[in-house]
């Protein structure tokens, strides 16, 4: 695995500093891969919303810093409960983006903030607006675009069954191009009772395009991956057996000390090989 931080852990720092000092301070705290997340990206977007785009001669400047470091790029995006134009301008822009920053994997991830009342148990459960990943998974493709979905409100395995339906309506190259985000603790928040790791461990590795790592103790988030809640040695031990070679990136939380607290999570990580 890969060992990588997202940009919305900096939120509060973006006040004062730029986005390019941010990133070398992750890589200096051990940061091998950088999820360049929308609304956290300083003078790399503009606008808001709808308008959202992202400003490609500074992401090009940016990582072109960066030679040892890989990128991705992290979009909010209602593509579950939205039809989307996969040929409209903001999603060819995000397309556009994802192979700027990462010529040779080129990673797209959108992000559905939708809660959902229940889990999607058969395809019946599973919004037509959803379905609309069809034609945003072929266009992704088109690209050469690996692309992720994730969604606050649904379980690793109700994904799994998205991505199984968005797939069969695709050539077999289309389709292996989407896969999963997983969360094991935001699964927890909405499915207390349910064994995220464990759903984890039962999908086929080529659904898990990328993975985040965060932890809470009693449902509260705490600002590093340790011990808590989810068994973060676990799931990456889970990880590592199914042969994942991915990203797995520390979502912690916005804090003071917050690359003191990545750097703390990936020695906590790879403590699991050390022990014993």
């Amino acid at each position: 695995m890969i060992y990588g931080a997202i940009t919305n852990s900096w939120r509060q720092h973006l006040v004062d500093h730029d986005l390019a000092s941010l990133v070398a301070e992750a890589e200096r705290h051990g940061a091998k891969h950088i999820e360049l997340r929308q609304t956290c990206l300083g003078d790399c977007e503009t606008g808001e919303g709808d308008d959202w785009r992202p400003v490609m001669d500074n992401l090009r400047t940016l990582v072109s810093a960066f030679p040892d470091l890989t990128f991705n790029l992290a979009m909010a995006w209602p593509c579950l409960t939205k039809n989307t134009d996969a040929a409209g301008e903001q999603f060819q822009a995000a397309l556009k983006a994802a192979k700027l920053i990462n010529p040779l994997s080129p990673h797209l991830r959108l992000v559905d903030p939708t809660r959902f009342d229940t889990a999607w148990e058969t395809p019946d459960d599973i919004p037509d607006e959803a379905m609309s990943l069809v034609d945003m998974t072929r266009e992704a493709a088109r690209h050469e675009v690996t692309f992720s979905i994730e969604n606050l409100g649904q379980p690793i395995r109700s994904m799994e069954l998205l991505v199984r339906e968005v797939r069969s309506q695709l050539s077999e190259d289309e389709g292996a191009r989407l896969g999963i985000c997983t969360d094991a603790t935001n699964q927890l928040r909405g499915y207390p009772d349910s064994d995220p790791v464990g759903e984890i461990d039962a999908l086929p590795l080529d659904m898990i395009k990328i993975v985040h790592f965060k932890q809470a103790r009693n449902g509260e988030a705490i600002p590093t991956v340790d011990t808590g809640d989810v068994d973060c040695l676990r799931m990456q031990q889970v990880l590592t057996d199914k042969g994942y070679e991915g990203a797995a990136i520390m979502e912690i939380p916005p804090h003071g000390q917050v690359f003191e607290n990545l750097s703390a999570s990936y020695a906590f990580l790879k403590s699991a090989s050390t022990d014993g």
